[in-house]
């Protein structure tokens, strides 16, 4: 097995490899202090894995595994601080074959790595088993089916809901009249089961600000 661990920290690394080595005492390690370096690694030699950190220089592991996911052979495995729902769905959006949480590696690893090298995913035990993080899970995949229920016309009218635009100025960057923007936007309350009346398509697109700019830049 070849691994590759890309974290800034080197007292973490260092812990990483001994743990590796001591479950597979044959395995080459290389490791990586930031993200653009462990890049260009795995894509010139495509090692079975990489654990990658979410907070590293220059690249952090969202952004490398969103730019490995489509090409690389190497199977991506976040290994983090961020014990959260919000970084655990980020990080499986961008290409993440697992996410481990750092306080429970050494418990986890090898049915980490035996999962993820047999095909599946993986993810820590801790957030699997959080009703709270699998309540903010549902509530995401939820917005998620709705917002895939919206014509591209409809999505890009309620990203500028989102910046303030009025009806009128909505109609004249899509340059569409102000009709169709308010059946835009009857559409989308519909879509959205909102209530078209008192801001709460205004509402509910800064609420969700942020799962919206994930969504249209992934692709509709």
């Amino acid at each position: 097995m070849e691994f590759v661990i890309a974290d800034d920290h080197p007292i973490f690394r260092s812990g990483l490899k001994a743990l590796l080595l001591n479950a597979y005492p044959d395995a080459t390690i290389n490791e990586f202090a930031d993200g653009e370096e462990a890049g260009k690694f795995i894509t010139e030699h495509a090692p079975q894995m990489a654990f990658l950190d979410i907070d590293m220089p220059r690249k952090n592991g969202l952004e490398l595994t969103r730019e490995l996911a489509a090409t690389s052979t190497t199977r991506l495995v976040i290994l983090t601080m961020y014990n959260d729902g919000e970084m655990l769905r980020k990080a499986m959006d961008s290409g993440a074959h697992a996410y481990l949480v750092k306080d429970n590696t050494s418990d986890e690893l090898v049915a980490c790595i035996n999962a993820v090298m047999s095909g599946e995913n993986y993810v820590a035990r801790s957030l699997r088993r959080s009703p709270k993080i699998q309540r903010e899970l549902r509530e995401y995949q939820s917005i998620i089916k709705k917002l895939e229920t919206l014509t591209a016309a409809e999505l890009k009218t309620l990203q500028l809901v989102g910046k303030k635009h009025s009806s009128k100025a909505i109609a004249d960057l899509l340059f569409v009249s102000n009709k169709s923007v308010e059946n835009y936007r009857s559409r989308i309350c519909k879509k959205l089961e909102l209530d078209a009346r008192n801001n709460s398509l205004l509402i509910w697109v800064l609420e969700h600000k942020n799962i919206i700019e994930e969504f249209s830049k992934n692709g509709k």
